[in-house]
C-alpha cells in the first residue's frame, strides 16, 4: 500500500507512479486521439458538413447521458472502495485477535512450559502467512464460479487456514485435557479461535464474489459508446480541439472504472491493495514480543 502526505500537492500532480492510470491507459488514449483526427479530418475537410447537419445533435445526446455515466462511476468505486475498506477492517481485526489470544495464553501457560509457549509463537502468525497466501491464490477466486478450472493443478481438498486452526485447536483442547487450563479459560480461548475462521470465511466472500459480470461489462461497453460518438457531435463546435477533449474524457472515465477494478480485490499485490504482507510481519513481531 502506497503510504503519503496528504496535504503534499506538488509531489501528487507531479509524480508519477506504477499505480497511476496514464501508464496503463497511454496506449488507448494515443488511440483515441487518432480516431478523433480521423472524424474531424472526415467531417470539416472531405464531407464539409455544415453546422445545421443533423449530425450535430448528436452532443445532445452526450449532455443527456453524461448524468447517467456519472451515477454509475459514482456507484462503482463506491462499491469497489467498500470492498477495501472491509477487507482492510478485517485483517486489523485478524491482527487485534492474534495479540488478545496471545496475551490469554501468556498469562495461563506457565512461564516454564517452553514447548506450548514455542508452538503458539509459531503457529499463530502462521495461520496469518496461510490466509495471506490462500486469499492471494487463483483457486480462491474461482471457488464459485461456474467452471471448474482443472489446469489450476492444485489440492481443491485442501484448505491451508484451516489446518492451522485445526492445529490450534487440537493443542489447545490437549492443554485441557492436562489441566493446563480450566474449563472456562478454554471458552475464552475457543472464541479466540472462532473469530479466525469468521475472518476468514469473510475475506473469502470478497476475494470469491466480483462485481456482477454483467454490470462491469455495461459500465465498459457505455464508456466505449460514450466516447467514440464524442468527436462526431462535438466537432461542429470545436474543430480540431476536439482530439484533445475526447482524449481527456476517455482518460477520466476509464480511470475511474482501472481504479475501482484494483481495489475491489483488495487482496492482492497491487500497489493500493490492503498490505498483508506488511501485516502479517507485525502479527508475527507482536506475537513473538508476548510470548
Amino acid at each position: 500500500m502506497i503510504t503519503y502526505n496528504t496535504k503534499d500537492w506538488l509531489s501528487v500532480l507531479f509524480k508519477l507512479h506504477k499505480a497511476d492510470t496514464v501508464r496503463q491507459l497511454f496506449p488507448l488514449v494515443l488511440l483515441i486521439c487518432l480516431y478523433s483526427w480521423g472524424v474531424a479530418y472526415l467531417e470539416v475537410e472531405v464531407l464539409k458538413l455544415s453546422d445545421n447537419s443533423h449530425l450535430k445533435s448528436v452532443s445532445l445526446m452526450h449532455s443527456l447521458l453524461g448524468f447517467a455515466i456519472s451515477m454509475l462511476l459514482v456507484f462503482r468505486t463506491n462499491t469497489a472502495y467498500d470492498r477495501w475498506w472491509e477487507g482492510r477492517k478485517l485483517w486489523g481485526a485478524l491482527t487485534n485477535n492474534t495479540r488478545n489470544l496471545a496475551l490469554k495464553l501468556d498469562s495461563m501457560l506457565p512461564p516454564e512450559d517452553q514447548a506450548n509457549r514455542n508452538f503458539f509463537r509459531k503457529s499463530i502468525p502462521l495461520y496469518a502467512s496461510m490466509l495471506r497466501d490462500h486469499l492471494r491464490s487463483e483457486k480462491t477466486r474461482l471457488a464459485l464460479d461456474e467452471i471448474d478450472h482443472p489446469e489450476l493443478e492444485v489440492d481443491q481438498t485442501r484448505h491451508l487456514p484451516n489446518q492451522v486452526a485445526s492445529l490450534l485447536m487440537k493443542r489447545i483442547q490437549e492443554l485441557y485435557r492436562k489441566g493446563v487450563i480450566s474449563g472456562d479459560q478454554l471458552i475464552i480461548l475457543n472464541a479466540e479461535l472462532q473469530s479466525f475462521t469468521d475472518i476468514c470465511g469473510a475475506c473469502e466472500r470478497i476475494k470469491n464474489t466480483p462485481i456482477p459480470y454483467s454490470y462491469s461489462v455495461f459500465i465498459k461497453k457505455f464508456i466505449f459508446i460514450y466516447v467514440i460518438t464524442l468527436p462526431i457531435g462535438f466537432v461542429f463546435n470545436m474543430g480540431y480541439l476536439v482530439i484533445p477533449v475526447v482524449a481527456f474524457v476517455f482518460y477520466v472515465l476509464a480511470s475511474l472504472e482501472l481504479i475501482a477494478e484494483e481495489i475491489e480485490d483488495p487482496f492482492g499485490g497491487d500497489a493500493n491493495d490492503v498490505p498483508t504482507e506488511k501485516i502479517t510481519e507485525n502479527i508475527r513481531k507482536h506475537i513473538t514480543e508476548l510470548l
